[in-house]
């Protein structure tokens, strides 16, 4: 037994409940924020800002929130290292294929709008976010899940997959927070509510990101 290694695991699951409560409140204020002062969100909408709002809801929800939990999954959850490993990869695929449906719908209002894609350091930094997590899942499932490497190769890869699915959960958050940023100078907020709530999201958003990459980094399950 590791000296203070319960220490560790306390720590880890207050960091983990932290994580969890600004999860669900950065969904939370995302759907007001859409739903109140946005217009909703609807992906077959004949109105552009409709189709736009599945994109923060989807990226945030879906490939931001999910991705956490899909870490935190693995590293602080007291089960079989194989129960945890399929969760791991199982919550994975569902922030990819929700994180592709929302740059499906962005796309789409570009299209609509007659708007250039990948004109803007979000959209740099947000394509280039989910071209390194296809290919950081799909190392882990060739790499760890089927096994169609060696032992040795394996726990040379351990270190890297971490570290990377940690860089990639952080570019995620960087994306997310300049695309408000973006938005909101976009539509110039002038109702001081809805510009308090923008950066509520945004600071919810990067608390997330934190208190994840915190209680993965203290979690010692595994």
């Amino acid at each position: 037994m590791i000296p203070g290694r319960h220490e560790h695991y306390g720590s880890a699951s207050r960091l983990t409940v932290a994580a969890h409560l600004c999860g669900v409140l950065s969904i939370v204020l995302m759907l007001v924020w859409l739903l109140h002062y946005r217009e909703g969100m609807e992906f077959d909408s004949d109105n552009a800002l409709r189709v736009f709002n599945v994109h923060p809801f989807l990226m945030v929800f879906g490939f931001i929130f999910f991705s956490g939990e899909a870490m935190m999954a693995y590293k602080t959850v007291a089960a079989e290292w194989q129960v945890r490993k399929v969760t791991h990869m199982f919550l994975h695929i569902i922030a990819f294929i929700l994180g592709v449906v929302g740059l499906c719908a962005v796309f789409k209002f570009h299209n609509m709008q007659e708007i250039e894609d990948m004109n803007s350091l979000h959209s740099w930094i947000g394509i280039g976010t989910i071209s390194l997590f296809g290919c950081q899942w799909l190392l882990g499932l060739f790499t760890f899940m089927i096994g169609a490497t060696s032992r040795e190769a394996r726990s040379r890869m351990a270190p890297w997959h971490i570290t990377g699915g940690r860089i990639i959960l952080f570019m995620a958050v960087c994306t997310a927070l300049t695309g408000l940023m973006q938005k909101a100078v976009f539509l110039e907020l002038k109702h001081e509510r809805e510009a308090r709530l923008v950066n509520f999201i945004a600071v919810f958003i990067l608390l997330f990101g934190i208190f994840v990459d915190a209680s993965v980094s203290l979690a010692h399950y595994v």
